[in-house]
């Protein structure tokens, strides 16, 4: 059976990818697409009551939810790289990662 983090780990590898080899604005789109939906259910999980996670860690998920959306506009109007959303990604995945071996 795979863990919940594992599923989460997989999903930002997916969008990572995706967002780090897109070659066309049409890639870029939906690679952006792909990773707001993403940060969109994570802050809806952290907002929920029956999120067990420290208040301090929700807080800074959905505070990086509301920055990877408002950093996406930029990315889709032509304003800015995707290099900030796979930065945060990428340390994400790192964070993942670590509660996987520390198991």
């Amino acid at each position: 059976m795979r863990s919940a983090q594992s599923n989460e780990y997989d999903a930002f590898v997916k969008v990572t990818t995706a967002l780090k080899t897109a070659e066309t604005p049409a890639q870029t789109a939906r690679a952006v697409y792909d990773n707001r939906t993403l940060w969109g259910l994570l802050a809806a999980d952290v907002a929920g009551d029956g999120n067990q996670l420290p208040p301090t860690l929700r807080a800074r998920i959905f505070y990086l939810s509301e920055f990877t959306n408002a950093h996406s506009r930029k990315v889709l109007a032509g304003e800015a790289t995707s290099d900030a959303l796979v930065d945060i990604n990428t340390a994400i995945m790192a964070g993942l990662r670590e509660q996987r071996s520390a198991a």
